[in-house]
């Protein structure tokens, strides 16, 4: 009989944590609040160094951050497709305009008219006939999907174009007209009134303009990602999923179109306004057809369905014209307006078919899967352990909270 024991079975193996345990947090968990956080402030310190054009780039991508969110929304959470968009972002600007706006002007065929009410309520009248017209609008959308969802959602395209070149004393007509400053509780966002200086640096309507940008993209980010997250958000995604399934779980399918419509246009409302304020003026070829198509860019690129997607989707379709366009002079094969050579916006529009090309082909999911590919590689079972053995695999998983819910769930 040897004097030596074996072994017992498993030695050697890492034991399986005691039922109950809590479960050890990924570092890219632990890392992310530190990353969000240096982002911010890095965001807030960016107007004492950078040139103006980067600020003004800046808040042109934070509205169209605020108008693909609501798009996703429609499309990527719901799967209601829509090329209306546009109308909804002109719905908003053109109240913006008249509201805040003085009356009279020159150019025109006739004297322009405006309420000269504080930019506040423009705003905030401007979002809500934006959210009224989509819930107008809402009934068609219910009878409808797919393709011809989007054919009829295009008549209104067609409709805010003609409106905008005819109602000349509200829109400018075919000119235009100009977009007042926004203001707040008598703190102008222009550039005089009043003087502004921080560590010696002039605050001035680009730099205000910034902050201002900042604040309404994170809330409308915050609020989108908050509404997938509750029981309307579930029950949205279950509507995009099967319609019928969806109704025999108790979801009221013609409310819900509804609310979701309403939710985007006001969203594309707001977006509407702060395209106005960053460009200055609105005219009726501000609002046509293309637009509607970038911003369905923004999200395929992005990530249907991913509120993070569609922002960074936003940044992307955006930005890269305007950066093109200021550094024409310098980039291969792009040059300025009438250099000859690929123009900026057009090399843009090359670019963006390109990618889009690209992510159907490889990465369905957009820039958001990319994301999601390397966060589960930091939640892959075993990683960094070599002695994990195979029952280290079925150990069970907590899932991540910013994680959207199961497809299907029961929800009303």
């Amino acid at each position: 009989m040897s004097d030596t024991l074996s072994a017992p079975a498993g030695a050697g193996r890492t034991s399986a944590p005691p039922a109950g345990a809590a479960p050890r947090r990924s570092p890219l968990r632990l890392l992310k609040p530190l990353l969000l956080l240096a982002a911010l402030v890095v965001l807030l310190a960016l107007p004492l160094y950078v040139e103006e054009f980067w600020l003004r780039t800046g808040f042109a991508v934070a509205g169209a951050i605020v108008g693909a969110i609501g798009l996703n929304l429609l499309v990527g959470t719901t799967g209601q497709l829509s090329l209306a968009h546009a109308f909804f972002l002109a719905v908003g600007a053109v109240s913006y305009t008249f509201i805040s706006g003085e009356s009279g002007g020159l150019g025109t065929r006739a004297a322009l008219r405006g309420l000269e009410l504080p930019p506040i309520v423009g705003m905030v009248v401007g979002v809500l006939l934006a959210g009224l017209a989509g819930l107008v609008f809402s009934p068609i959308a219910a009878r409808l999907r797919g393709i011809y969802l989007g054919v009829a959602s295009l008549g209104l395209v067609f409709i805010g174009v003609h409106v905008l070149n005819t109602w000349t004393p509200v829109t400018g007509g075919f000119n235009g007209r100009s977009v007042p400053e926004f203001s707040l509780f008598g703190f102008s966002f222009g550039n005089d009134d009043p003087q502004l200086f921080v560590l010696g640096v002039p605050f001035r309507e680009a730099e205000r303009l910034w902050y201002l940008g900042i604040v309404l993209a994170l809330v409308a980010y915050v609020f989108a990602r908050n509404l997938l997250r509750s029981r309307p958000g579930r029950a949205l995604q279950t509507l995009r999923d099967s319609e019928v399934a969806a109704s025999v779980m108790g979801v009221n399918v013609q409310a819900y179109k509804a609310r979701v419509f309403l939710v985007s246009s006001m969203y594309a409302g707001l977006s509407g306004v702060m395209y106005a304020l960053s460009i200055g003026s609105i005219a009726p070829e501000s609002f046509g057809l293309t637009v509607s198509i970038l911003y369905l860019a923004m999200i395929v690129l992005g990530g249907l369905g991913s509120v993070a997607g569609a922002a960074l989707g936003a940044a992307f379709v955006t930005a890269l014209p305007l950066v093109f366009q200021q550094f024409a002079d310098v980039l291969p094969l792009v040059s300025a307006p009438g250099e000859g050579g690929v123009a900026a916006g057009i090399a843009a529009r090359y670019l963006f078919g390109l990618a889009i090309i690209l992510v159907v082909l490889f990465e369905p999911g957009g820039l958001a899967g990319f994301a999601n590919r390397f966060r589960s590689r930091g939640h892959r079972p075993g990683r960094g352990s070599p002695s994990a053995g195979p029952a280290s695999a079925s150990s069970t998983t907590v899932p991540d909270p910013s994680d959207p819910p199961a497809q299907g769930s029961s929800t009303r």
